[in-house]
């Protein structure tokens, strides 16, 4: 009964979050707050998905003890004279040990996804310049969201105050607390469910169709050149409100301190470019307010913010063309390597079709199972759900593994399936998770306050699936800690009555849809672009665009690495200062020891330090990179700023 497969759970868990976290996020950059926040967020609902199956085991364990202490004497059972025994988990845990750690974990998941995260949300956005200000504007911006929830929660408590025979006290108002939060969960988490299971074994299966993915690609490359625009557009304007209140907010001012800070979340090369722009009419605008400036700062947050998302949409998107080409280019030549295609490339664009085949196929086996088990999940007798099947049928042969492992892979395939539908839908594209530090504090305050939200509810209905939630099957069983702790949904019996003939029914119907693709079809015929693998007008012409726009990236990115070639090269032939200085002095009419050179008394086989450097040296493309003389000595060096490789400022510094 040792702890040590849980304490490595929790370790191993652990590790894994803060990965994640660290490979998304940016540690340097974020609020040390946001990042705690988030880490906890995400730690505690991974912990979920991880330990539950222990949990599972272990209440098999349990089961088992209870059959066998009701039908026999207990000096029976511990001498094992009736010839059964229950063989103790590999992984058993102490009773004693879950109820506190879902205790802890549960009810700070709650308390994070309902009441902190979202006031953090609401309070990196808003626009005011103090701690009391931005409070404020974050339980404004929550007000409509928290009325709403505590109206339910209101209507559910006087329900059960008027039914009779329900007696409300602490234990019951934080079981009608958790089933508000669960219906809720379980409701949105049907809609994501009945989009993903069918949706994510067909993308699996044809991103292995190369030429699929690439048209695809083309079409995402022109929608997101598209937003591009536009949220370079909606920075240009901000900037230009922004030029114009500086004309009127001089240093000596009373709210420059609040001007300050807001051009202090503007990276530095978008700062120079809004000092060198004229002003749209040349006229002063009137002297903004506080407020104005509080609005101002909000729409400068947003702005940067769409254009940071845009930008790392972009880098990840064409660096995923680039390959799509190549391996395109390949398929196109009748599958066989020639002299340009290494043997490394080739095994692995070739492993990776048959490896997204195999990972479709299983897929969209597990969708089946899982939506049939959704279906006849409330079947007792006989049990048709399959994967109450694989947990009796395990049981029966005390295969406590095989019983985790199935727990395992089907709650983390439902996560996978809901989290990964959560960021694809169009509506919600304003988050977005980057690797490479690329993702915001808004975008990931988001992903935890979802999996808070989700993760309960779906292991609940997970536990629903295998037949251990005797609210389900009818049936008085000994459940698993986590139920016991986190409650059921039928508290009230309007949900306990409708909700499983609803949510099999509408979970089918929405499979049945996206199968069919009926909602893309509805959103392009209202004018939404979709590529839905039509040859439709629209979606050749954003196929043809896009690939225009890569064209162009991949000429672009050649450019600016021959120039990067170019200096390197010339800077290991001549050395930085002394190639400086012979270009300076070559201009002067002099040698590279000072001593003035007569060009016209040159001899036929010497050439001019500038005859050489033109002859070895191509023009440089200043579009893609330019040259800054230092001010420390004579040489050259490159821009220290780049475009967006400075993220602004955290959001929590002017506080």
């Amino acid at each position: 009964m040792a702890l040590g497969p849980l304490l490595a759970e929790v370790v191993v868990t652990f590790v894994l979050a803060a990965c994640l976290l660290f490979r998304y996020g940016n540690w340097f950059k974020h609020h040390v707050i946001v990042t705690a926040s988030v880490l906890v967020a995400w730690y505690f609902s991974f912990l979920i998905i991880f330990v539950l199956p222990l949990d599972v085991s272990s209440t098999v364990y349990r089961q088992c003890m209870q059959s066998l202490n009701a039908t026999s004497e207990q000096a029976a059972v511990t001498n094992g004279s009736d010839g059964r025994s229950c063989q103790v988990p590999w992984s058993y845990v102490p009773d004693e040990v879950f109820p506190d750690l879902w205790r802890v974990v549960y009810w700070t998941s709650q308390c994070l996804t309902w009441l902190i995260l979202p006031l953090m949300q609401s309070y990196t956005k808003a626009g005011d310049f103090s701690v009391k200000g931005k409070l404020r504007s974050a339980l404004i911006d929550n007000a409509i969201y928290y009325s709403t929830y505590l109206f339910i929660c209101c209507v559910l408590f006087v329900y059960i105050i008027l039914k009779p025979g329900l007696d409300v006290d602490g234990g019951k108002l934080k079981a009608i607390a958790s089933s508000a939060s669960n219906t809720w969960g379980l409701f949105l988490l049907v809609l994501l469910l009945g989009h993903a299971l069918v949706e994510v074994p067909r993308s699996l299966w044809r991103a292995s169709s190369y030429n699929y993915s690439l048209n695809k690609a083309y079409f995402r490359t022109a929608k997101l050149s598209s937003e591009r625009s536009e949220a370079e557009e909606a920075v240009d304007d901000v900037l230009e409100h922004l030029q114009s209140v500086t004309l009127s907010i001089g240093p000596g001012h009373y709210l420059h301190r609040h001007l300050e800070t807001i051009m202090q979340k503007i990276p530095a090369d978008i700062r120079d470019r809004m000092g060198r722009r004229p002003l749209a009419d040349g006229s002063v605008p009137d002297e903004p307010t506080e407020k104005s400036l509080v609005r101002l700062h909000k729409q400068v947050k947003k702005a940067l913010q769409m254009q940071h998302r845009t930008e790392a949409q972009w880098v990840i998107l064409m660096d995923e063309v680039i390959a799509l080409e190549d391996a395109s280019r390949f398929f196109s030549n009748h599958n066989r390597p020639n002299a340009w295609w290494p043997p490394s490339q080739y095994w692995y664009f070739r492993g990776k079709e048959y490896l997204l085949k195999t990972a479709a196929v299983c897929a969209g086996t597990l969708s089946a199972a899982i939506i049939w088990s959704e279906l006849t999940f409330f079947v007792k007798d006989p049990v048709l759900s399959i994967f109450a099947r694989i947990v009796n049928l395990a049981k029966s042969n005390y295969d406590y593994f095989t019983i985790e492992l199935i727990s395992t892979l089907v709650i983390a395939y439902l996560c996978f399936c809901a989290y990964s539908t959560v960021f694809k839908v169009r509506v919600l594209n304003f988050y977005y998770l980057a690797g490479h530090h690329g993702t915001d504090e808004y975008s990931l305050i988001f992903s935890g306050m979802m999996l808070c939200r989700l993760t309960p509810p779906m292991c609940l209905n997970f536990l629903g699936l295998i037949h251990m939630d005797s609210h389900v099957i009818k049936t008085h069983i000994l459940e698993t800690h986590y139920t016991q702790v986190m409650g059921h949904m039928d508290v009230i019996g309007i949900i306990s009555d409708g909700f499983n003939i609803y949510f099999p029914t509408v979970l089918l119907l929405l499979s049945a849809a996206t199968y069919f693709s009926l909602g893309s079809r509805l959103l392009s015929a209202l004018g939404f672009h979709q590529f839905i693998g039509g040859e439709d007008d629209m979606t050749a012409d954003l196929i043809d665009e896009g690939r225009d726009l890569v064209k162009r990236e991949k000429r672009r990115r050649q450019r600016s690495e021959e120039t990067s070639t170019r200096r390197r090269d010339f800077h290991e032939r001549f050395g930085t200062s002394l190639g400086i200085r012979r270009m300076r002095n070559d201009d002067r009419g002099e040698d590279s020891s000072g001593t003035e050179v007569r060009r016209g008394e040159e001899g036929e086989g010497q050439e001019s330090a500038r005859t050489v450097l033109l002859r070895d040296v191509e023009p440089l493309d200043y579009n893609s990179a330019e040259l800054h003389p230092s001010q420390d000595d004579d040489t050259f060096r490159l821009p220290e700023r780049t475009r967006f490789n400075q993220l602004p400022r955290g959001l929590f510094d002017d506080v």
